[in-house]
């Protein structure tokens, strides 16, 4: 279930909602010295103003390879470089994909769900094994509502990182 809310924070996290956020540039690759190593690892990336997303790079000579590994990841911001920095600006999202935004995070946050029933599921299932192994009835009940607590408690931490996001998406 834990793993399920992890996996909720790293998908929110890369989802673009208008504001600057360093995440979004997790999976961009470079192609460094002959090895494809990722960004973090060839430039300083910072965060100067709510709209932009600067990367200093630490050899000047990676600024092309830098700018074409942002090109062809599909993050859909053409960056800017003037010799020493590049400079990504941060669009404001038109109201259609703010709600596209929302929508594509509902889902990921419904398949985090699934995935803690399926748990729940499945420890259910584990505890009726145990009583036919001679767990009494009254601890599998026990068991069983302590595991129903937990899962709501993760239906709900997962239901206000969910609110959380679509509150940012939506801010103008």
């Amino acid at each position: 279930m834990q793993k399920a809310a992890s996996f909720l924070d790293t998908e929110l996290s890369h989802i673009r909602a208008g504001r600057a956020n360093v995440a979004i540039l997790d999976g961009v690759k470079v192609d460094a010295w002959g090895q494809m190593v990722p960004l973090n690892q060839v430039a300083n990336v910072s965060v100067p103003d709510a709209r932009t997303i600067a990367i200093k790079p630490w050899d000047k000579n990676q600024i092309k390879a830098i700018e074409k590994a942002i090109m062809d990841s599909g993050i859909g911001i053409t960056p800017e470089n003037n010799g020493e920095t590049i400079r990504l600006g941060i669009p404001q999202p038109t109201e259609e994909r703010r709600k596209d935004l929302a929508k594509q995070c509902s889902k990921i946050a419904e398949k985090a769900k699934v995935e803690i029933r399926n748990v729940r599921a499945d420890i259910k299932d584990k505890l009726k094994k145990a009583i036919k192994d001679g767990l009494s009835e009254d601890n599998e009940k026990d068991a069983e509502d302590a595991l129903q607590k937990l899962h709501d408690k993760y239906i709900k931490k997962l239901d206000d990182m969910l609110a959380e996001k679509n509150k940012e998406i939506m801010t103008v």
